[in-house]
């Protein structure tokens, strides 16, 4: 995958293990945060901010399902990663000051534009300070929350995916989704021994079946209304039987074996916000052009769902 050694790019495979082969996710550095406050570092304004992101990764995709959602196209910009990742996430547009030298501009350059001897992942999304010049986050769960509250000025205000009374059960859900669901379906999928991989495996299909349980009694992760945490769990349940069914191992079952999930996957889908910014070729694209675990590069055909048939969730 590379990443950045004091502000030079190495393409030597660094992803983290433990002892036991486990995957380990490194957290993100750049964790400023924008703020609706006109002496904050990182003030809200319209124009100033800018989001790298790619159509096939789970983490950038929230940020776009939010952005979309809160009718913020206006007020930051976005750029999709588009060029092979010979060096990581790669763009064929720049901004500002940030163009392509070759053709081609590497999100590992926007880094060190921002800190010349940055040492680390390089990782989408990135939300950039056009005024600034530098990173402000990395982190994709704290970039929705700015998404969902710093920008209320431009917003569309008609609804909150964090609301104060919902809270505790939204980080008690995103807790639980993250560490067995999300992360869990890639610590089934880049594990280097068996026992890590069934050790992930198990928690994965245990935890997607507490959720088809749950989502038996109430439309949402946090009840009655949409919420942070069903963005953060769409974008796993969306590429699961695509890409993580087969290419990470997680075959169990599939999303579309289960009556709530696959229904509640639907109902999401067919939203505004969440449908519209899905590309499941890209999808594919992405995840099977991963050499490391699928040598031959070659993508499938299937499967073949239709994410726009009706669904029940009304009902609860």
């Amino acid at each position: 995958m590379g990443q950045l050694v004091e502000g030079r790019w190495t393409n030597e495979d660094l992803r983290r293990v433990d002892a036991k082969g486990a995957f380990v996710r490194p957290d993100s550095v750049f964790r400023d945060w924008v703020r609706d406050a006109a002496d904050a570092p990182f003030s809200a304004e319209k124009g100033r901010y800018h989001l790298f992101v790619a159509k096939n990764c789970p983490w950038a995709h929230r940020t776009e399902i939010v952005r979309r959602m809160k009718r913020l196209e206006d007020v930051i910009s976005v750029t999709y990663a588009d060029m092979p990742r010979t060096q990581g996430w790669a763009y064929s547009e720049g901004i500002d000051e940030l163009q392509p030298s070759d053709g081609v501009l590497r999100l590992h350059e926007v880094y060190t534009a921002a800190k010349f001897d940055y040492t680390g992942r390089v990782t989408v999304p990135t939300l950039w300070d056009r005024k600034r010049h530098t990173v402000v986050n990395n982190e994709s769960s704290e970039i929705i929350r700015m998404l969902n509250g710093e920008f209320s000025r431009w917003a569309d205000n008609s609804f909150d995916l964090y609301p104060e009374a919902l809270r505790k059960d939204i980080d008690e859900v995103n807790t639980y989704v993250y560490e067995r669901i999300n992360n869990g379906a890639y610590r089934c999928g880049f594990a280097k021994s068996q026992e890590a991989y069934e050790q992930a495996f198990q928690r994965l299909f245990e935890a997607l079946d507490t959720l088809e349980k749950r989502l038996s009694t109430q439309r949402f992760l946090a009840g009655g209304s949409l919420t942070e945490a069903d963005v953060r769990l769409y974008t796993t349940l969306v590429r699961f039987d695509a890409a993580y069914h087969g290419l990470f191992k997680c075959n169990l079952r599939r999303i579309e074996d289960y009556p709530n999930l696959s229904q509640y996957l639907r109902d999401l889908y067919q939203r505004p916000g969440f449908g519209d910014t899905t590309d499941i070729d890209a999808i594919k694209r992405g995840y099977y052009s991963n050499r490391d675990i699928n040598p031959t590069g070659i993508v499938p055909a299937g499967p073949a769902y239709d994410f726009n048939r009706p669904h029940d969730r009304g009902r609860v």
